[in-house]
Order: structure tokens, then C-alpha cells, then sequence
């Protein structure tokens, strides 16, 4: 299933989220707006991973004096999703 998450404090306007609600990995990570080349990587690098791992991996990360990043709301959206499923 397509999840939308707007992420708060940062960059990026929205995360479209597609997972397997079956055996919850993901299956693609796409943002909108932020740091293109790093986003794009970690999406690349969440694409298979179930949402325990990525959460686990990027939940917590800041950015510059900021108290979240683009990695933590993409953490965010997944315990919000993970909460759906």
C-alpha cells in the first residue's frame, strides 16, 4: 500500500511510502523537495528493508541545529505506519 507523510522541520514537503503490508518492507521511498542526491539514496538504501530496520537505523538523526532531519521524519512516518498495520 501508498502511504503520504508530510514531514515537519525540514526541507522536504511530503514522503510517498509504498510497503508491503504484508511482511512490512518496503517496496519505494520517494520525497519531495529536500537534498536530492541524499534523499535518493536513502531511499535507495531503504528500498527491501523491513520498517523495524530502517526505523531503528534513522530514527533520532538531526540535521545542523535542527531537532529532526529528513532520515528521522522518514523514521516517523514508518511508526506511524507500522501503527496502521
Amino acid at each position: 500500500m501508498v502511504y503520504r507523510y508530510r514531514p515537519v522541520g525540514v526541507c522536504s514537503q511530503q514522503i510517498t511510502i509504498d510497503v508491503n503490508d504484508d511482511d512490512k518492507t518496503i517496496n519505494s521511498v520517494q520525497f519531495l523537495g529536500g537534498c536530492n542526491g541524499n534523499l535518493k539514496g536513502i531511499s535507495a538504501l531503504a528500498k527491501g528493508k523491513t520498517l523495524d530496520e530502517i526505523i531503528s537505523a534513522l530514527k533520532g538523526i538531526k540535521c545542523g541545529m535542527k531537532g529532526t532531519s529528513c532520515p528521522d521524519q522518514l523514521a516517523c512516518a514508518l511508526e506511524e505506519i507500522e501503527e496502521e498495520l
